[in-house]
Parts: C-alpha cells; sequence; structure tokens
C-alpha cells in the first residue's frame, strides 16, 4: 500500500497549524466537491483532501502521522454535505454516493479495520513505542581520563493540544564514563520521543565529540602529539618533560633524533581494556639568531660542521 503525504495534498508545510489547515481544507473542499466541482478527478481528490484533513486537524492522528516512516502505509476517508452556504463539513458516512469506501487501506492499516456500518471509532488503540532520539555532546579530553557529570540543554518538537508544534525544552545532567571514546555514543533509556497510546518512551542516544585540545588529536583510544625539542636535544640526546592528560612524564629524546621521528609511550592514552597509546612526533625548533651572540655560535656552527641536508638530492 502507498504512502500518502498529506501535507503536500493540502499544500501546507509539515508545521502548519490549526488555522492553516482548516483554511486549505476549505479552499480544496470547495474547489473539488462532486457536487460542484467541474474537475475531471474532483471525486478522487475530495477523497484525499477529505482523508488529509481528517488525520491533520486532530493532534493525536496527527502525531501518528507525522512519526509514519514514509515507505509505511495509510488511513481514513469522510464523506462530506454541502449546506446552503456551500461550506463543506465532515459526516462520518461512507463514500456510497460517490461509489467508494470510508476507509483507505493505508487508515485501516494504522487504526484497525472498522466493522461494516459501525460509524463511531477507529478500531483498536494503537500503543506504539516512541522513536529514539539522537544529539550530539562536547566534552573535554580529560573527561575521558577522569570521568565526569555534564549538564545538556536539549530542544524537541512536539504537537500541543491545538494541533501546533511546540518546542520543549529539557535539562539532563549525564555521566561521561571514564574511557569514553571520540564518536562513541551514551544510551540513556526512556529519554526519547513520547510513544503512541500506552506506548513506552523511545531512548536518547548522544554521541560524544572531544572538545579540540592544544596538544593531543585523538584517534580511538590512542592520542597523538606533536613535540617541540631544540636542535641540541635532538642531536645530542635529552630527557624532556613531556604533559599527559594523566600529569607530566619525562621522555627521553635518543641522540641524532629529527624532526618527524616517533615515539610510543604505551598504555599513556586513554583508558580502557586495553588502555591507548600516545604517540609522539618530533618537531626540531631552530631558535631565532635574535643576538650578535646568537649570530656568532650560528657561523661557528656552519664554518665547523659544514654540513649540507640536501646532499641526497645532489645539490
Amino acid at each position: 500500500m502507498e504512502y500518502k503525504d498529506y501535507y503536500k495534498i493540502m499544500g501546507l508545510k509539515r508545521d502548519a497549524s490549526l488555522e492553516e489547515i482548516k483554511l486549505a481544507y476549505r479552499k480544496l473542499a470547495r474547489k473539488y466537491h462532486p457536487d460542484v466541482s467541474s474537475e475531471n478527478d474532483a471525486e478522487a481528490r475530495f477523497k484525499e483532501v477529505a482523508e488529509a484533513y481528517e488525520v491533520l486537524k486532530d493532534p493525536k492522528k496527527r502525531t501518528t502521522y507525522d512519526r509514519l516512516d514514509p515507505n509505511q502505509t495509510s488511513w481514513q476517508q469522510y464523506n462530506t454535505q454541502s449546506d446552503r452556504d456551500g461550506h463543506f463539513e465532515f459526516t462520518q458516512h461512507d463514500f456510497s454516493d460517490l461509489g467508494g469506501r470510508s476507509f483507505s487501506d493505508f487508515f485501516e492499516e494504522l487504526f484497525g479495520r472498522r466493522s461494516q456500518g459501525a460509524h463511531t471509532g477507529y478500531g483498536p488503540q494503537v500503543n506504539a513505542r516512541g522513536p529514539d532520539a539522537h544529539a550530539k555532546v562536547a566534552v573535554d579530553l580529560q573527561d575521558a581520563f577522569s570521568g565526569a557529570t555534564r549538564s545538556i540543554h536539549l530542544q524537541t518538537q512536539e504537537l500541543d493540544s491545538n494541533g501546533q508544534m511546540k518546542v520543549i525544552k529539557r535539562t539532563l545532567n549525564i555521566k561521561i564514563p571514564k574511557g569514553i571514546k571520540d564518536g562513541q555514543q551514551i544510551r540513556l533509556a526512556g529519554q526519547g520521543s513520547p510513544g503512541l497510546g500506552q506506548g513506552e518512551k523511545g531512548d536518547l542516544y548522544l554521541e560524544v565529540h572531544f572538545n579540540p585540545h592544544p596538544f593531543y588529536q585523538p584517534e580511538g583510544r590512542n592520542l597523538h602529539m606533536q613535540l617541540p625539542v631544540t636542535p641540541w636535544e635532538a642531536a645530542l640526546g635529552a630527557t624532556v618533560p613531556l604533559p599527559t592528560p594523566n600529569g607530566v612524564v619525562e621522555l627521553k629524546v635518543s641522540p641524532g633524533s629529527n624532526s618527524g621521528s616517533k615515539l610510543r609511550l604505551k598504555g599513556r592514552g586513554i583508558p580502557g581494556n586495553p588502555a591507548g597509546d600516545i604517540y609522539v612526533t618530533l618537531s626540531v625548533v631552530t631558535p631565532q639568531a635574535s643576538s650578535e651572540t646568537a649570530k656568532a655560535l650560528y657561523k661557528e656552527m656552519a664554518d665547523t660542521m659544514a654540513f649540507n641536508p640536501r646532499s641526497k638530492m645532489g645539490v
């Protein structure tokens, strides 16, 4: 069975107010009612408009419809009668005078089939679990090492009793577990969208992302960073301080190191089973020759070492 886009049928946006829905219905009912319309497809179009209006004017049925997957199926149709002024109102009678049916397959599939000749109610109540909700939350890298509690503010949209969309604001205190990874999801049971009828609420899934860190770039549980070293630390070797999320550690730089040399600190990354590692890439930083003394030292190095870093390039 084919999904029906009731908003498209009535020429409305999905956030249309109840008043906009009523105005659209009056206009279309006048245009397509078989008693007054000259359109070739007036009967079919009128039935579509009637069905769409019956759904969208009712907050509960509209909420149910808005949660449907467009690949699912359909709802209900009603007959109309015209009064002497040419206005149209729905009555719950079959389309027998129009050669049609009281309910479309779409409506009956969603609300249950009504017995023949019964003109009250819509069959068994639909009880369905509410859809899951998804959101993103930004935390600090340090939270992955120590755990934390953070407050998040959420905004969701629901239909009120008048059929208009309203914004619901919520604040939740969530626990960031130690060892959380960038991109990992936290599930909050029962914090999603309301269900239908007696259906339970859906869940809320929070996708965690780390705020930018001045030194580290996360990759799974591993951390990557560049560590600046002086030319003499790289050439002669040295033990230099390295800041980590768990405090400062001493890192040994081997003699003859160059920019791009990589070191690994096993188990110093994001906690887990196993914990991640920290990968350090050395970056040799050359001091500025900002004084006569510094210039003399650089000239002495040039004269003494006669070093050509481009020799492998043939120049």
